[in-house]
């Protein structure tokens, strides 16, 4: 310690005082800055002193108010005062506002003097010391958080490529077995792109067009692995074909419940032959139970079934669907949604398929998440 040199500043109105514990300062090694009044204490403290040494009474500004706004400039830089005989009562006030130490003069004890001197340029370095592990921490910190950022950002495009992954990989499945089927063929992509149009005409925000567009997708994967042969049959299906039917939706629930980041879309493949009367399957939830891109994809099914061909009975055109979607809306539909398809797949129709499917499919909802 006694080979380090501080950088001490003293203010005091007594030239004689302020020249003399200068000298000793120096005489310890020490450089030194020296003032006759506080308020030039302002004026040159800087973030480089280690120590200062502040008189109280001085005419201008004095050391109580000197070493209140030493606290504002937070250089936290130890303040030892200089006291008068008989000046103890202000000693007591100025540790209380934040000073170090006090030393009484004239100085007459060296010893106690440097003592003094050098725990308080101790004291300095040891706030050093701590300001700068407190920056290295800092920046630390924000090196591991920019870092987990980083590989956050990472996981999640990874998380993504997959389920997009995923996704295609069923599609292209769900397409290839769709189109060994002359009346079901097409009808996947179909009722995507009404259950989009629908979406877009009733301004639901595009998170919940992604898991729209997922879910239409995919409402009929549970026919992949019942026999649906029967669809091709002349004439009526019987009640145990039916029955048959009837289990897709479940069955596709249960294909998607593995895929985490598809729980929405397991709940609207699973209900999407509900009704708003609570007489549809395979749960009869009604009204209140279902969520509006459930509903969406209820009305856009039941549109494209009703204008498809079949072997049993002759398909609908669009008007005469959307004369039955209307008929059925309030007891099979939802109102809201019905009324909303009309005026939207009217549109669609008049601007051509062409333009209407490259419209849509400008929607590319799925790369974009």
């Amino acid at each position: 310690m006694d080979g380090i040199q501080a950088k001490i500043l003293v203010a005091d109105d007594d030239n004689m005082v302020r020249t003399t514990v200068s000298k000793i300062l120096e005489m310890f090694g020490h450089t030194v800055t020296s003032v006759n009044d506080g308020k030039y204490v302002e004026e040159v403290v800087d973030d480089s002193f280690d120590v200062i040494l502040l008189d109280i009474n001085m005419p201008g500004m004095d050391g109580f108010e000197t070493i209140r706004i030493l606290n504002e400039l937070d250089h936290e830089i130890p303040v030892i005062f200089l006291t008068g005989a008989g000046s103890m009562d202000y000693a007591v006030k100025a540790i209380n506002l934040g000073a170090y130490d006090f030393l009484t003069k004239p100085i007459e004890d060296l010893d106690i003097f440097n003592v003094k001197i050098r725990r308080a340029i101790e004291k300095r370095m040891y706030i050093r010391r701590e300001r700068h592990y407190k920056r290295e921490l800092e920046d630390d910190v924000r090196a591991k958080a920019a870092e987990l950022e980083e590989t956050n950002k990472l996981l999640l495009t990874y998380s993504h490529s997959l389920e997009n992954a995923t996704v295609q990989l069923m599609t292209s499945l769900q397409n290839a077995m769709e189109e060994k089927d002359f009346y079901t063929a097409g009808h996947t992509i179909r009722v995507t792109e009404y259950a989009v149009l629908l979406g877009l005409a009733m301004d639901i925000p595009e998170t919940d067009l992604v898991i729209l567009r997922r879910a239409a997708q995919f409402h009929d994967i549970g026919k992949l692995v019942i026999d649906l042969s029967c669809i091709q049959k002349p004439g009526k299906l019987t009640d145990d074909e039916w029955a048959l039917i009837r289990k897709h939706p479940g069955i596709g629930a249960n294909i998607i419940k593995p895929l985490g980041f598809m729980n929405r879309e397991q709940f609207i493949i699973r209900h999407h032959h509900e009704r708003i009367d609570g007489k549809g399957y395979p749960d009869g939830l009604e009204d209140n139970d279902l969520d509006l891109l459930t509903k969406i994809l209820m009305v856009v099914d039941s549109y494209d079934a009703m204008t498809s061909r079949r072997n049993y009975r002759r398909n609908m055109d669009m008007k005469e669907a959307v004369a039955e979607l209307n008929r059925c809306a309030g007891t099979q539909f939802d109102e809201r949604c019905v009324k909303a398809f009309s005026v939207a797949i009217v549109d669609f129709a008049s601007t051509g398929d062409a333009f209407s499917r490259e419209y849509l499919n400008s929607f590319n909802l799925e790369s974009e998440n």
